[in-house]
């Protein structure tokens, strides 16, 4: 179970210390408890996260191929800076793999995979609607919700790799959403809704059209609520 933005917080046993820190770094830094460009202090570091510094230095490398951190070199490690060139890369290379995804668990979506989507549903339009009556303190559960709902549209793709690989993407560039610091309110709750109905429709075609317009909005809403070059 992951310790960040997608759900739990107990410990598998299958997992060891440095790859429970590994979430809790890594999702430090998607929710922007740590900031973009910030340096990350070893020695501080090592306390706030209970590792050792060996460890810590094993889990920042390994966010560094995550793109979530950079290297330094001799002069340590900072996360990795945001700016508006990889927020657009994200959204490029987000509509061409979600649409993909989708078109490949169109076609070979069972009643199981409508079971999942309609679930998924039903849990983010409720989270949604606390949100929209003012309940901020929704947020965090709503992002988990959010994609769970867009996994359960492409988790019949039957690819493994596309599905991680969507998901990294999908994390990056939740990344630049939770520094704008603000829902998008009924806009996406509609997009939702739509995706929802010709999910169960199969139609393709017009869910890769709201696809496309639904994180192109994701795009400029956080273009007009947080500042990045």
């Amino acid at each position: 179970m992951e310790v960040n933005h997608r759900g739990g917080a107990t410990k598998p046993a299958s997992e060891t210390v440095s790859d429970v820190v590994f979430r809790q770094i890594r999702h430090d830094i998607i929710s922007g408890a740590l900031k973009p460009g910030a340096k990350i202090k070893l020695d501080q570091a090592k306390e706030r996260y209970c590792v050792s510094v060996a460890s810590l230095r094993e889990i920042l490398n390994r966010l560094t191929t995550e793109k979530f951190v950079v290297a330094e070199g001799q002069r340590g490690f900072e996360v990795s800076p945001a700016s508006r060139q990889e927020l657009l890369e994200l959204t490029d290379l987000r509509i061409l793999l979600e649409t993909y995804a989708i078109g490949l668990s169109f076609e070979s979506g069972d009643l199981e995979w409508e079971s999942r989507i309609v679930e998924a549903h039903h849990k983010l339009a409720a989270a949604e609607q606390e949100l929209m009556a003012g309940d901020d303190s929704k947020t965090m559960a709503w992002v988990r919700l959010d994609w769970e709902f867009h996994q359960a549209m492409v988790s019949a793709c039957r690819s493994r790799t596309l599905v991680v690989t969507l998901s990294a993407i999908f994390d990056r560039f939740l990344r630049y959403h939770l520094l704008a610091g603000s829902f998008r309110g009924a806009g996406v709750v509609d997009d939702h809704k739509l995706l929802f109905e010709l999910a169960l429709n199969r139609d393709l075609k017009s869910a890769k059209d709201v696809i496309r317009d639904h994180i192109q909005s994701g795009m400029n809403h956080v273009l007009a609520n947080y500042r990045i070059q």
